[in-house]
């Protein structure tokens, strides 16, 4: 009897439950089953609402708790400004090459204009843009899903809690992480639920092609190919060009940290990866202790290659499908946003899921594409964040090797 029922729950795992989602969902929707169809409606709508509830209080509180945990702004000076600086040069390289990639295989057709244009009406300037990132109070930055007001505003509460005096440091970081862990398990209850939410959007997805809208179909799978594309390229070739050319060898940072770059694959979890990580950069790489205590946990937070070019690749993905239209300097500056955004995203699950969305929400775009991506994005979370924690590894080497030169010089200097 035990044997059996451990049978069952094999077939039962939260991957196996999200293929039998998807299969379902095609079953449906190829079925004319009036009462099916209305229900997926109401599930899928109400799956978009728990998006847009939770997605930007999680960006906010996950900055907020990330930095306010740091010691001091003199920790952010030090060791801190090379990471970061390492950290902004490869995420800023994987939105670009997102860019370009998505130009390349055009997932839906790419028209550049002079000035955009949505639905006959022109898009606001970026003057306006930039001045509405600057909210006039908290509560209208998160009622109107000013994502990029929120990240600011979550950067500049976090790095001001870092002045004042330690016990009240200590309260709030307390706060900002209580109220993160409240949301992050608001998370994991969505997660839960997740194949019901995939069995609702495949089955509009399958009803939209019953009807002739064959076209999403292959405007997606170039998308797929294109987040794909763009990830694997930043990690195959991006990332070991870099080290290359601070004097590193790829494949002997590659060997020391497969086991970690492996894990992160599969169990598509930076922060559980984390002391794996380390044990391999400070064993294999012989990688400083203090370098790596400092530089692996802060990139996992805030190092996120895969998550820049899910990110700009979505928004434009899902925005241009609903007509959206934009200028070479509109796609340059979503590079930079999407950067931002993702260096803003510190271990959220599904983060950049809920990132894209976010965006998508501000700029008052359907989110009905989002659903149809989440039954792909288990896979594209998988190499996301391999990528991630390679990227990690690559930084954490590149700091340790700079200083290691630095220390070196002083120690020449004090010689002479």
């Amino acid at each position: 009897m035990g044997s059996n029922l451990s049978k069952i729950g094999r077939l039962f795992t939260p991957n196996l439950l999200m293929l039998w989602s998807v299969l379902l969902g095609i079953a449906t929707g190829l079925f004319s089953v009036a009462f099916l169809h209305v229900t997926a409606k109401i599930i899928s709508s109400l799956m978009i609402d728990s998006l847009k509830l939770l997605s930007v209080p999680i960006i906010f509180f996950s900055i907020v708790a990330t930095i306010s945990s740091m010691s001091s702004i003199e920790e952010m000076r030090s060791l801190g400004t090379k990471v970061l600086k390492y950290t902004l040069i490869s995420t800023v390289l994987a939105a670009t090459i997102a860019l370009f990639f998505f130009v390349i295989i055009q997932p839906v057709q790419v028209v550049l204009v002079d000035h955009a244009v949505v639905n006959g009406e022109h898009t606001p300037n970026y003057l306006s843009t930039l001045l509405d990132m600057f909210p006039s109070n908290i509560v209208k930055a998160f009622a109107e899903n000013n994502v990029m007001g929120v990240v600011l505003l979550a950067f500049f509460l976090g790095i001001s809690s870092l002045s004042i005096p330690p016990e009240h440091k200590q309260t709030l970081n307390n706060l900002f992480n209580s109220f993160f862990s409240v949301l992050v398990k608001m998370t994991q209850l969505l997660i839960r639920v997740l194949p019901l939410g995939i069995w609702a959007f495949v089955t509009l997805f399958t009803l939209d092609m019953k009807e002739g809208n064959t076209a999403i179909f292959h405007n997606l799978l170039r998308y797929i190919i294109a987040v794909f594309a763009s990830t694997i390229f930043q990690g195959v070739v991006v990332l070991p060009l870099l080290l290359k050319y601070k004097g590193i060898s790829p494949l002997k940072v590659f060997k020391g940290m497969f086991s970690a770059v492996s894990l992160a694959f599969f169990s598509k979890s930076s922060s559980a990866t984390l002391p794996v990580t380390m044990k391999c950069a400070c064993e294999n790489l012989k990688i400083s202790t203090r370098v790596a205590n400092f530089s692996l946990p802060l990139c996992t937070t805030i190092n996120m290659n895969g998550c820049a070019a899910f990110i700009f690749t979505t928004v434009l993905f899902v925005s241009m499908s609903y007509g959206m239209v934009y200028t070479p300097f509109d796609m340059v500056m979503w590079v930079f946003i999407a950067t931002l955004a993702a260096i803003g995203n510190a271990g959220v699950p599904m983060g950049c899921y809920f990132l894209s969305s976010a965006f998508l929400a501000a700029m008052n775009m359907p989110l009905e594409i989002m659903g149809i991506i989440l039954p792909i994005y288990t896979l594209m979370d998988m190499v996301e964040t391999g990528v991630n924690v390679w990227s990690d590894c690559c930084v954490t080497a590149i700091v340790d090797k700079e200083l290691s030169e630095k220390t070196a010089e002083v120690k020449l200097a004090d010689c002479c």
